[in-house]
């Protein structure tokens, strides 16, 4: 073969190759994503990212820099819609993707999931908290919900039982008071005055916030006046003291507070505070209502939606949003944030986490039950969303300190059905 030949033969191989490598990089997808609170979630959406391309060489997941917060990330997200220069795909808060929805900026997933969700792990409850009117807008990704953390050695000293635990309001405050009768540095129990904690309460009378249309405030019910009374019971039966949500934070693992009512997502941090001094167990919480089909616990965390309107970024948009919702995109987010996961399977599964919640009993028991009560933390509508939420946590403090809860609650529903528009 003459120099010239083998010059214009390896000048044709190089040119196949390029054209080659030209087309496998003109098939692939590049997939956008947004997400938020860096602290916690930058090493794990790199894992899972990683994990996701190792199986689908086709689609390259790109990250966004992260915004410092939901609040702060929705902000980005209406401003990069307004540019042109959205994400396909995006992290919200569970609490602040429907801002995007009313704005119609969210894909309904309804298509992808298929007839049967439930087959992959996607219980009611866990849709729930990404449906609204009948379509579904987003999928959690992680979750908390409110539990009690109990501390077992002043149970004990209390003459309780952590084998015959209370499951129900009534011997929980009972329990409490008589912790709280063992000196004058014990507290038996603290839950914050706050709409998310109340709102947990309500959902286990069985209530609800607002009517399923949400054109009517419905806590002025029975069962949301009997969730309100409990602040006072708890102040006037078991000596629940006033002090603040950082100070009851402190209490906790520091040996000197019985039982917590608060988030999931802070177990992690109360045990390791607790340390060997005592045995920090996690508890759910008690089930008030009759019907166990109406209870369900507004549930922290977030979720993913798909912004991009175009037919093949969904299909790979898709493939992303099934893999990190799935029993193994969940099991990455579960051993890398301390967060429950939002998927049924993982759970029900050994195979996925059946070590890790050997070792971590207090987890299985506050995911367990995020897959059976997952339900929305509600966000009243309007410009005055939020200021409602104050008032509703101003009137768990007035009838903490006292107040008539059904007249107080019953006032309070007039004031916001006012406030919102709705009368």
């Amino acid at each position: 073969m003459s120099l010239e030949t083998r010059f214009m033969r390896n000048t044709l191989l190089a040119a196949a190759f390029a054209l080659t490598a030209t087309a496998a990089h003109a098939q692939e997808t590049e997939i956008r994503v947004h997400y938020a609170i860096p602290t916690i979630w930058s090493d794990t959406q790199k894992a899972l990212a990683d994990a996701f391309m190792e199986k689908h060489t086709e689609i390259k997941i790109t990250l966004d820099g992260a915004a410092e917060s939901y609040p702060d990330g929705v902000q980005r997200l209406l401003r990069e819609t307004v540019a042109g220069t959205a994400p396909d795909v995006a992290y919200v808060g569970l609490n602040r993707w429907r801002i995007l929805e009313d704005r119609g900026l969210t894909q309904p997933l309804d298509g992808f999931l298929g007839d049967n969700p439930g087959e992959q792990g996607y219980t009611p409850a866990l849709l729930s908290l990404g449906r609204f009117e009948d379509k579904q807008h987003a999928l959690a990704t992680s979750a908390s919900t409110l539990v009690m953390y109990v501390n077992p050695d002043l149970v004990e000293q209390a003459g309780g039982s952590m084998d015959d635990f209370p499951t129900t309001f009534d011997g929980v405050i009972k329990l409490a008071a008589k912790i709280n009768a063992l000196g004058d540095t014990i507290d038996g129990v603290w839950i914050g005055r706050h709409d998310w904690r109340y709102q947990s309460l309500l959902g286990s009378f069985g209530g609800r916030p607002m009517n399923e249309d949400e054109t009517d405030i419905t806590f002025d019910s029975s069962e949301g006046i009997a969730a309100a009374g409990l602040y006072q019971r708890f102040a006037e039966e078991a000596g629940m003291k006033s002090y603040s949500e950082n100070d009851a934070r402190q209490a906790l693992p520091a040996g000197t507070l019985g039982i917590m009512f608060e988030s999931s997502s802070l177990q992690s941090r109360f045990e390791e505070g607790a340390g060997d001094a005592f045995d920090l167990t996690v508890k759910p919480l008690p089930i008030a209502a009759a019907d166990k089909e109406k209870v369900y616990f507004p549930t922290g965390g977030s979720g993913v939606v798909m912004l991009t309107g175009d037919e093949e970024k969904q299909k790979a948009a898709w493939e992303y949003i099934s893999f990190v919702t799935s029993p193994e995109g969940q099991k990455i987010i579960v051993e890398t944030t301390g967060y429950a996961p939002a998927n049924a399977k993982v759970v029900e599964d050994k195979s996925y986490l059946g070590a890790f919640y050997e070792k971590n009993p207090n987890a299985l028991t506050a995911h367990s039950q995020i897959a059976n009560y997952a339900g929305p933390w509600y966000a009243y509508p309007g410009a005055e969303g939020v200021a409602a939420t104050d008032l509703i946590a101003a009137s768990m403090v007035e009838i903490t300190e006292g107040a008539d809860a059904e007249k107080t609650m019953k006032d309070l529903a007039e004031t916001l059905r006012v406030q919102l528009g709705m009368k």
